[in-house]
Protein backbone atom coordinates (compact mmCIF):
# COMPACT_ATOMS: atom_id res chain seq x y z
CA UNK A 1 0.00 0.00 0.00
CA UNK A 2 1.31 3.61 -0.72
CA UNK A 3 1.57 6.08 1.74
CA UNK A 4 -0.07 9.50 1.48
CA UNK A 5 2.30 12.23 2.00
CA UNK A 6 1.11 14.77 4.54
CA UNK A 7 3.15 17.57 5.58
CA UNK A 8 4.46 17.54 9.17
CA UNK A 9 3.36 21.18 10.46
CA UNK A 10 6.27 22.79 10.41
CA UNK A 11 6.40 22.16 6.68
CA UNK A 12 3.31 23.17 5.83
CA UNK A 13 3.89 27.44 4.43
CA UNK A 14 1.02 30.18 3.66
CA UNK A 15 1.81 30.09 0.15
CA UNK A 16 0.95 26.46 -0.28
CA UNK A 17 -2.83 26.90 1.61
CA UNK A 18 -3.16 30.02 0.10
CA UNK A 19 -2.45 28.55 -3.21
CA UNK A 20 -4.62 25.30 -2.36
CA UNK A 21 -7.61 27.55 -1.55
CA UNK A 22 -7.51 29.90 -4.67
CA UNK A 23 -9.02 27.13 -7.04
CA UNK A 24 -13.10 26.87 -6.76
CA UNK A 25 -13.49 23.56 -6.69
CA UNK A 26 -10.71 22.99 -4.35
CA UNK A 27 -12.50 26.05 -1.71
CA UNK A 28 -15.60 24.23 -2.21
CA UNK A 29 -14.43 20.63 -0.73
CA UNK A 30 -12.79 22.44 2.07
CA UNK A 31 -16.06 24.57 2.51
CA UNK A 32 -18.10 21.26 2.55
CA UNK A 33 -15.76 19.39 4.99
CA UNK A 34 -16.05 21.88 7.23
CA UNK A 35 -19.57 21.92 7.06
CA UNK A 36 -20.64 18.32 7.34
CA UNK A 37 -17.31 16.83 9.13
CA UNK A 38 -15.06 14.08 7.70
CA UNK A 39 -15.97 12.64 4.28
CA UNK A 40 -14.59 10.15 1.72
CA UNK A 41 -13.92 11.05 -1.25
CA UNK A 42 -16.81 9.65 -2.85
CA UNK A 43 -18.88 12.17 -0.70
CA UNK A 44 -18.90 15.05 -3.20
CA UNK A 45 -20.61 14.70 -6.34
CA UNK A 46 -19.13 17.58 -8.24
CA UNK A 47 -19.66 16.66 -12.17
CA UNK A 48 -15.53 16.30 -12.97
CA UNK A 49 -13.85 13.42 -14.02
CA UNK A 50 -12.28 11.55 -11.04
CA UNK A 51 -8.96 12.10 -11.83
CA UNK A 52 -9.35 15.45 -11.70
CA UNK A 53 -10.80 15.46 -8.37
CA UNK A 54 -8.21 13.48 -7.10
CA UNK A 55 -5.81 15.86 -8.54
CA UNK A 56 -7.79 18.40 -6.05
CA UNK A 57 -7.65 16.30 -2.94
CA UNK A 58 -3.85 15.94 -3.55
CA UNK A 59 -2.98 19.15 -3.64
CA UNK A 60 -5.12 20.31 -0.45
CA UNK A 61 -3.43 17.23 1.37
CA UNK A 62 -0.33 17.94 0.36
CA UNK A 63 -0.56 21.66 0.68
CA UNK A 64 -1.58 20.53 4.34
CA UNK A 65 -4.94 21.84 4.16
CA UNK A 66 -6.35 18.32 4.13
CA UNK A 67 -5.98 15.07 6.26
CA UNK A 68 -6.42 11.72 4.46
CA UNK A 69 -6.85 8.35 6.03
CA UNK A 70 -7.36 4.60 4.49
CA UNK A 71 -10.48 2.64 5.98
CA UNK A 72 -10.75 -0.09 3.89
CA UNK A 73 -11.32 0.75 0.39
CA UNK A 74 -11.92 4.50 1.12
CA UNK A 75 -10.13 7.52 1.92
CA UNK A 76 -11.85 9.69 4.65
CA UNK A 77 -10.92 13.56 3.91
CA UNK A 78 -10.85 16.20 7.43
CA UNK A 79 -9.43 19.60 7.31
CA UNK A 80 -6.32 20.14 9.61
CA UNK A 81 -7.94 22.74 11.57
CA UNK A 82 -6.31 22.56 14.57
CA UNK A 83 -2.58 22.68 12.51
CA UNK A 84 -3.98 25.55 10.23
CA UNK A 85 -5.13 27.74 12.95
CA UNK A 86 -1.81 27.41 15.62
CA UNK A 87 0.15 28.64 12.04
CA UNK A 88 -2.05 31.19 10.64
CA UNK A 89 -4.25 32.11 13.55
CA UNK A 90 -7.71 33.32 11.73
CA UNK A 91 -6.83 32.40 8.20
CA UNK A 92 -9.54 29.30 7.93
CA UNK A 93 -12.09 31.19 9.57
CA UNK A 94 -11.50 34.22 7.40
CA UNK A 95 -12.03 31.77 4.09
CA UNK A 96 -15.08 30.06 5.73
CA UNK A 97 -17.24 33.04 6.16
CA UNK A 98 -16.21 34.04 2.84
CA UNK A 99 -16.82 31.35 1.52
CA UNK A 100 -20.68 30.70 3.14
CA UNK A 101 -21.03 34.41 1.35
CA UNK A 102 -20.15 33.90 -1.86
CA UNK A 103 -21.93 31.71 -4.48
CA UNK A 104 -21.75 27.74 -4.40
CA UNK A 105 -19.12 26.72 -7.23
CA UNK A 106 -20.44 23.67 -8.47
CA UNK A 107 -19.74 22.29 -12.01
CA UNK A 108 -22.70 20.95 -13.92
CA UNK A 109 -22.57 18.36 -16.35
CA UNK A 110 -23.02 19.44 -19.52
CA UNK A 111 -26.66 19.14 -20.66
CA UNK A 112 -26.47 18.36 -24.68
CA UNK A 113 -29.71 19.90 -26.45
CA UNK A 114 -30.72 18.05 -29.56
CA UNK A 115 -32.19 19.99 -32.24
Amino acid sequence: MRLLYHPDQKDISLAGVLYALGDPIRLEIVRLLATTGEQPCSGFDFAIAKSTMSHHFRVLRESGVLYCRKEGTQHLNSLRHEDLDTLFPGLMEAVLQAAQKSPSFLPVTPVSHKQ
